[in-house]
């Protein structure tokens, strides 16, 4: 980079601000995905105001800008693929304010999703979604993504909780969408065609999430299996009987095993799947919901069914859940997380066909899933310094994609195209949506500066 323009982000963020040693910038070539590229300098603004004087600097230089938040992502979206500068937000990491009445808080974008929910806590108030990062994922990272997580089958994902973002365009100049109301419909949903846009359209400097109540009680449950078809039809049942809980998801015994073997909380690891389901509300009408899941999961037949007694006992469940993909990393030198997403009634199908490809390709791949959305998470366990594997973990890929669209699922449900999916977004899209797409991204960023090669490339 320029000697020049380096001085002209020291100008604007601060000299401590901009990082160019090789180490550092080594540490933001990838994020949780399989890229990696280098980029040329990282930078840390903490205002508004700075963003937007290194965005009109970046477009007049034309130089790529790649913003990042805890670089958790799992697909690329934070990769500089072309180099240029990283813009990372975890300094501006203030809670602006928390109004319990409206059940409204206002954030920047590098606030960990983790320390909102303890900040509305005592307020009574939970912020819904709920990525398996949440300890260390940023919030800005989860808007760019449109993250989801368990909670996210009864409450929703990401885009359901944003009202307002101030955004900094690529040229320099700050836009406000939408706002502390619920209802809103003064002219285009600015605000959620940023949610999901992966950091091609702008830079997300003040998030307006919208709060929920916190649930008066809940129960959680583990329900254990001898196969893992038939835990697959169990959560198609638990739907079908109209039945919503609060979280619903799915591990396989690969997962289990390497669960158990990292947390060391008592799973059975001879059992095929389990399914760890809550449900919460009113403490009244829980046992009554608890009574209908067990009914429904007896009928397609369990190996055994339990209900945590303590707090310790629900904690120690949701950590194996939430530790399980990094557990799967003492297993093979390489995981891959994949992300798909089919309709409810065609999980059980899609699980089978991951596990034919497991079988065909014979490369262990772990079930993971937020079951009750039909969202999974492949985890393909293999050794990349292994070129035979490499190449066989690409077919794996192809045809875990190929099998969701042929049963009328999607791509990615939550972890965005970034860069792992660009190859394939014709599959899904058609010539028409892509131009489309191409298109709303020219009238935002003309030179093409911001996060460039992602979603589609120019």
């Amino acid at each position: 980079m320029k000697d020049y323009v380096l001085r002209h982000l020291e100008e604007i963020v601060g000299p401590q601000n901009v990082r160019t040693r090789d180490e550092d910038l080594f540490l933001y070539s990838y994020d949780a995905s399989f890229p990696e590229h280098r980029p040329e300098a990282v930078v840390f603004p903490q205002t508004t105001e700075a963003v937007s004087r290194l965005m009109a600097l970046a477009t007049e230089e034309r130089i790529p800008v790649v913003p990042r938040g805890a670089g958790t992502g799992l697909s690329g979206g934070s990769v500089p693929v072309q180099g240029g500068i990283v813009l990372c937000l975890t300094k501006m990491n203030r809670i602006l304010g928390i109004d319990a009445g409206n059940l409204v808080a206002e954030v920047e974008p590098g606030v960990v999703n983790q320390r909102l929910q303890a900040a509305t806590a005592p307020y009574g108030l939970f912020y819904p979604p709920d990525p398996a990062s949440m300890k260390v994922c940023t919030l800005g990272g989860n808007v760019a993504e449109d993250a989801g997580g368990p909670k996210c089958f009864k409450y929703g994902v990401t885009k359901n909780y944003i009202l307002g973002l101030e955004v900094v365009l690529p040229d320099g100049r700050v836009i406000e969408t939408g706002g502390n109301v619920v209802k809103n419909t003064t002219g285009y949903d600015l605000t959620r065609l940023f949610v999901g846009s992966e950091g091609t359209l702008g830079v997300v400097t003040r998030i307006t999430v919208r709060l929920m109540p916190l649930p008066q009680s809940k129960r959680t449950m583990l329900v254990l299996f001898d196969s893992l078809d038939a835990a697959s039809r169990t959560v198609s049942a638990i739907i079908a009987a109209g039945i919503v809980p609060s979280a619903l998801e799915m591990m396989d015994n690969l997962l289990i095993r390497c669960a158990e073997d990292f947390v060391r909380v008592g799973l059975p690891t001879d059992a095929a799947a389990l399914l760890l389901i809550e449900v919460d509300g009113a403490d009244a009408g829980l046992d009554a919901e608890v009574a209908s899941i067990e009914k429904v999961c007896r009928q397609i037949g369990v190996r055994e069914w339990k209900v945590a007694t303590s707090a310790k006992e629900v904690d120690q469940l949701w950590l194996a859940r939430r530790t399980v993909i990094g557990a799967a990393g003492r297993f093979r030198p390489t995981v891959v997380l994949q992300d798909v997403t089919v309709p409810r009634a065609a999980l059980p199908a899609m699980v089978a066909r991951i596990v034919e490809i497991s079988n065909k390709y014979e490369i262990p791949i772990g079930v993971l899933a937020h079951a009750g959305d039909g969202n999974l998470h492949p985890l393909i366990l293999f050794d990349e310094r292994n070129p035979d594997e490499l190449r066989r973990e690409h077919e794996i890929e192809k045809e875990i994609f190929s099998a969701a669209l042929e049963l009328k699922g999607t791509l990615t449900g939550e972890h965005g195209v970034g860069l792992t999916k660009l190859e394939y977004l014709p599959w899904q899209l058609n010539p028409a949506a892509i131009e489309i797409t191409r298109g709303i991204k020219r009238l935002f960023d003309p030179h093409n500066i911001l996060n460039p090669g992602k979603i589609v490339a120019q």
